[in-house]
């Protein structure tokens, strides 16, 4: 159990995507530049995902039954949908001019604004659209494939890493940086782990519902491995099984991730300038 049971949750930020198709082949030359973007401004390639012009999607709909943090225990649609109700509670208290974002759950492959993409892309946000979209059966694979323990703050740490990168595009954070460099202190790595100390600031905030009730318990030290875990997983290194090419890296290693997630969890976001310091 991550939430408590009797929070309120004002639900409505997280829609579920129905089964879309992606049409045509060769997707021209407007999908081609939104997927440069989103490719350079998250590290993020989607152009081998991108099959076709955007076709039609499935209807969205809202996360039914999800009016409590009991609710979110129990299903995995509203534990993200109370996770953005959260994190859009707890980041216009810390960013001037703070807008919010939205979320898409979706399966195996869907439209955005950066293009069309597929669940192989894993979780990110699209800066065009300021969307983030995440297939949940990332999950799964975060545990199988990349051998993270799993658990209710890791599922939330992957969506508020993504909604760390809505908090840099507000900001303005990306405006000014070289994204096509790689290598542990080249700004895209920097861009990723500033991501994942937001992450951790607001996991450390205890941010209260507008009731006077915390929507989460207590964060337990099995909780919190449990999402450096994840961090740790997600690491260029773990997912190359070498440190050897730490040159092409775009996201940080398994040790820094964590390293930037516990700094923002201990510190906020004041403690999160990954970019003034010579090695993140």
């Amino acid at each position: 159990m991550t939430f408590n049971d009797d929070a309120r949750v004002d639900s409505g930020r997280v829609k579920r995507r129905g089964r879309g198709a992606i049409i045509g082949g060769g997707g021209g030359i407007g999908v081609v530049i939104v997927v440069f973007i989103i490719s350079q401004l998250t590290g993020v390639d989607l152009s081998q995902f991108v099959g076709g012009t955007a076709g039609s999607n499935g209807e969205d709909t809202e996360i039914a039954n999800c009016e409590t943090g009991a609710d979110a225990n129990a299903n995995l649609d509203c534990l993200l949908d109370a996770a953005s109700d959260s994190l859009d509670t707890y980041w216009p208290t810390q960013v001037d001019g703070y807008r919010t974002t939205s979320v898409i759950l979706f399966d195996d492959q869907t439209n955005t604004g950066c293009g069309a993409a597929t669940s192989a892309v894993g979780p990110f946000y699209c800066p065009p659209d300021e969307t983030i979209y995440i297939d949940t059966t990332f999950y799964d694979e975060l545990r199988t494939t990349y051998g993270s323990s799993g658990g209710p703050l890791a599922e939330m740490y992957v969506l508020a890493h993504e909604w760390g990168h809505h908090i840099q595009n507000v900001l303005g954070t990306m405006d000014s940086l070289d994204l096509q460099a790689t290598g542990p202190t080249s700004d895209s790595v920097r861009l990723e782990l500033q991501a994942d100390c937001y992450a951790g600031s607001w996991a450390g905030a205890n941010v209260d519902d507008g009731t006077g009730t915390a929507f989460l318990e207590p964060i337990t030290q099995q909780q919190l491995a449990d999402a450096l875990s994840a961090a740790s997983a997600v690491g260029d290194d773990s997912i190359q099984g070498t440190t050897s090419n730490s040159e092409s890296w775009t996201h940080g290693s398994s040790e820094s991730r964590q390293k930037w997630f516990t700094a923002g969890y201990e510190g906020g976001p004041t403690a999160c300038d990954t970019f003034a310091v010579a090695t993140p």
